[in-house]
This record gives structure tokens, sequence and C-alpha cells, in this order.
């Protein structure tokens, strides 16, 4: 149980930044190299800042959290002000965000001692088990927190109440007089507070250095889980958990037994697939209930 809750952690962060600009019909993977270049920027902080414990986990923390907002902020511009694909931005983002931070690895954060990763974290910067016995970790409460402020944000200010309204029909948003350029930006800008954020918390709590040698993968995920909770802040708990326990469950069966671990991957892509079938044929059903209206 302590393998599936950890595991969930990064995925909260992830799925609820792939969330917030799932609602606003914006299909954006910024999120898996945010969460690499956060993890590589923080590290600067977490091994060289002389800070107190709890500050410099603070101080970390909310790096990680502008470093996402700048980034999703950039794909936000390209798509809102000369509509470019968020899509494309944000794949070819992803590529920018490893070279950089690969070569910020290479150049100024790699240990000549160890075989593999940056200089060590200083023991202020980490976070503790919170669960004898386990490495849950205090990411976890902040996940919880930062869903809860997400839910608030997406159900119960103007705010979101215009991303949602964006999502659902971007014509009669316009004619409302919601300021779609705003949305677009809003909606990115938060999505990168979220997965910057994400980075930083699973660097310095599942980590002691940083040791990504490519993306992490969680960005992707995020878009799963994002499906499988459609788009709710609070089912993404669920959904990530739900994740989590299939791959926990994949290792322990693949150790046990001759089934391997990449049947999970299949299960995933299944998953992904129905779910965007549902929504790819929404439309025509919609279609077809106006058409059997109007003949009545």
């Amino acid at each position: 149980m302590g393998n599936i809750i950890e595991a969930a952690i990064p995925l909260i962060f992830s799925g609820l930044a792939m969330s917030v600009v799932f609602q606003a019909s914006l299909f954006n993977m910024g999120a898996e190299g945010i969460f690499f270049f956060s993890a590589a920027v923080i590290s600067f902080i977490a091994i060289w800042a002389p800070l107190p414990h709890g500050i410099h986990q603070t101080t970390i923390i909310v790096a990680g959290a502008l470093v996402g907002a700048i980034i999703m902020s950039i794909i936000g511009i390209l798509k809102a002000k000369f509509g470019a694909s968020e899509l494309v931005s944000s794949l070819m983002m992803n590529n920018v965000l490893l070279g950089v931070g690969s070569y910020l690895m290479t150049k100024y954060l790699r240990d000549p001692m160890a075989s593999q990763g940056s200089y060590p974290y200083a023991k202020t910067a980490l976070f503790s088990s919170i669960v004898p016995g386990t490495r849950i970790h205090l990411g976890l409460i902040i996940a919880l927190i930062v869903t809860g402020l997400v839910y608030v944000f997406i159900y119960r200010t103007k705010w979101g109440y215009e991303i949602r309204m964006v999502g659902q029909n971007k014509s009669f948003a316009e004619y409302s007089g919601i300021n779609v350029v705003k949305v677009i930006m809003i909606s990115h800008i938060v999505s990168g507070l979220i997965s910057g954020m994400g980075g930083a918390v699973e660097s310095i709590a599942m980590h002691k250095r940083f040791e990504w040698s490519m993306l992490p993968g969680f960005g992707f995920d995020g878009a799963l889980i994002a499906m499988l909770a459609n788009n709710n802040p609070l089912g993404v708990i669920f959904s990530s958990l739900f994740v989590a326990y299939l791959r926990t469950g994949a290792d322990i069966v693949a150790r046990l037994s001759d089934v391997p671990t990449e049947l999970v991957t299949i299960l995933q892509s299944l998953v992904i697939l129905l779910i965007s079938a549902e929504r790819f044929l929404h439309s025509y059903k919609q279609r077809w209930i106006e058409r059997g209206i109007g003949n009545e």
C-alpha cells in the first residue's frame, strides 16, 4: 500500500495539470518536459542554497512552480496570439527542455565522484517519510491540498467558470463576452504551476540527487489520469491511485510469475483508446439526437 500511495503522488500533480488545460479543451502535453526541467533547475537550490529546514523546501517548491508557469506560458502565448497548435508546441518544448536540462546536468550538476547523478541534495532540502516503514512523504499532503485548491478554482471561481465555458463551446464563450485569449493563458499558467511543483516535490522526496537522464513519463501519464477522472480534480486522486495500483501490481506479478510488466502498458493503451472513442463518438451521438428532435 505504501508503494501504491507514493507512486500516486506525482501522478496526482500530473493529472491535475492536465485536467486544467483539458477543461479548456486544450490538448497540451507540456507537463512531461516541465517535470524534468523543474527538477533540474531546483537542484541548484537543493544543492547549494544555505537555507534552514522548512524554508529550504518551500523555496524549492515555489521555484519549481514558477519555472513551470513560465515555460507553460510560452506555449500559451503561441496558442493565444499566433494560433499555434498547443499539442505540437508542447511536444517540441519537451525536447527543448530535455536538451537544456541535460546540458545543465552535464555542465554544472554532475558529481564526478558518483557513477550517475548530480551532487547530493542538502539534508535541509529533502522530504522525510511521514509513515514509518514506507516512503510516503509530505508531498502527499501537498498534493491533496493542491487538489482541493484546483477544485475550488475550477468550480467556484469566475476564472474556472470561463475555462469550462471555453472548453464546452468556444464560439458561445466569445459571443458571451469571455476573453478567450485570457482563458488560454490562465489555464496554461495554472497547469504549469502544478506540473512544476510536482517535479520539485518528486525530486526532493524520492531522490537524494537529480538522477533523471530522460523524461520521466509523468506528463503522459497525466493525460490518462485526467481522462479517467473526466477532468474532475477530485477524481484525479482515485485515478492516480488506480494507475499506481496497476503498476505496483504489475511489478509484483512480474516477480512472482511469467507475466511481463508491459501488460500494464497494454491495459493503459486500451483504456485511452476506449475513452477517446467515447468522446469522439459523443459529437456524432449529439447530432443524431438533434436530427431526431428536428424530424419530430
